[in-house]
């Protein structure tokens, strides 16, 4: 057996290095380091993936999401509604900006941010709401956009863990994450599900207008050289990464499919155990299933029940397979955005979830016989310690 590896990008790249290497040489024999042709065939290209009219390609997925919200003028004071159960920088460019986060509880089953929660959260103050589609499953996007367009708020999707699901609208039509808010934001980290060789990003959005203030923010405000029109930032997509993105986005599809089919098998192992929730797709989908589209696995996460997780992840680590907790502290609780408005009641599933969850090993180059290993050993730990 292979040594497993929480993600195994080594073997991944062996099977692409033949268009991998020499998109990069080709960037190399040209020099066009910055805003190369490279970055243009790659936005051109995940424009037409993702079904939307602008891909703003820049550093990183944080800057993304910055960028996003000074694109839509998002002002100091604003109010700016996410989930509590989620990475830093999805609140941490809110607070960058003097923007005032306000942090709401999960859904319980999805993780996604609980959309009975963002509506009591709502005042006047309210401006814009981040859903992020946690660990690769989608947020419930259509009751958000209805409440979006009842209170005429902005809707920025952190898109970082959800590259090429499909979001099922309630008729039954299909939509890409990151092309159905009025802005969305994703990063192209190397443990993404299209990640580059370093840092990355992009933002997305179907406005034309807001598209073209967007690239003037991400090159220092310019639209013409030494002319600087809007306030901006240095946050730009190196040809590199881009050409890496431009030789794995043909793939992308096919690494989300290899990452359900080990979500079922993990899935198959674990099922009607008692101490453990699986997950699952959303409402419309019938669990994880060949034909499911709506899930893409960036993680893949148990809900454990009277189970000591920390204990579970002791034992996993003494044999050699490794794992996650995302996340072990709500952001409320995080020192940086403490906030005397916040009551420990209106974080019942995250003050859950922070001590339960555990993350398996999940990429493109699991083998069965790694699950096995790995399913077999959360079992016995469990079924002896339970």
């Amino acid at each position: 057996m292979k040594k497993i590896q929480m993600v195994d990008l080594q073997s991944q790249y062996a099977k692409i290095k033949d268009v991998v290497d020499p998109s990069i040489a080709e960037v190399m024999n040209s020099a066009a380091f910055i805003n190369g042709p490279k970055v243009h065939e790659f936005q051109k290209n995940l424009e037409d993936y993702l079904g939307v009219k602008h891909v703003i390609p820049c550093a990183n997925g944080t800057d993304a999401l910055q960028i996003a919200m000074m694109g839509l003028g998002l002002k100091p004071g604003d109010e700016v509604i996410t989930a509590d159960f989620t990475f830093a920088a999805t609140v941490e460019v809110i607070a960058l900006l003097q923007l005032t986060p306000v942090l709401v509880d999960v859904d319980p089953v999805t993780f996604n941010i609980d959309v009975d929660a963002i509506k009591k959260a709502i005042t006047p103050k309210t401006k814009a709401i981040v859903p992020v589609h946690l660990f690769g499953l989608p947020a419930d996007m259509d009751a958000i956009m209805d409440l979006a367009k009842e209170h005429n708020l902005f809707v920025i999707e952190d898109n970082a863990q959800g590259i090429g699901a499909n979001y099922t609208h309630k008729d039954g039509s299909k939509t890409k994450t990151g092309a159905i808010g009025h802005a969305a934001s994703t990063s192209f980290f190397p443990s993404k599900n299209l990640g580059c060789y370093g840092d990355g990003g992009a933002i997305f959005t179907n406005d034309d207008d807001l598209a073209h203030t967007i690239r003037g923010i991400v090159n220092h405000g310019m639209y013409k050289r030494y002319h600087h029109d809007v306030v901006g930032v240095n946050s730009r997509l190196d040809s590199i990464q881009a050409a890496v993105l431009d030789a794995k986005l043909p793939h992308l599809d096919t690494y989300n499919r290899k990452r359900r089919a080990a979500a079922n098998k993990y899935n198959e192992a674990f099922k009607n155990h008692p101490n453990i929730t699986i997950p699952t797709g959303r409402d419309v989908c019938e669990g994880i299933c060949d034909t499911c589209d709506c899930h893409v696995f960036h993680q893949y996460t148990l809900n454990l029940k009277d189970v000591d997780r920390d204990a579970l992840v002791a034992h996993l680590q003494e044999n050699n397979i490794p794992c996650g907790v995302y996340y072990p502290i709500p952001l409320h609780r995080q020192k940086a955005y403490l906030d005397e408005r916040y009551n420990e009641s209106d974080f019942t599933v995250t003050n859950q979830l922070i001590k339960s969850v555990i993350s398996l090993p999940m990429h493109t180059e699991l083998e069965d016989d790694q699950i096995e290993f790995i399913t077999s050993s959360v079992l016995n730990f469990i079924n002896n310690n339970s």
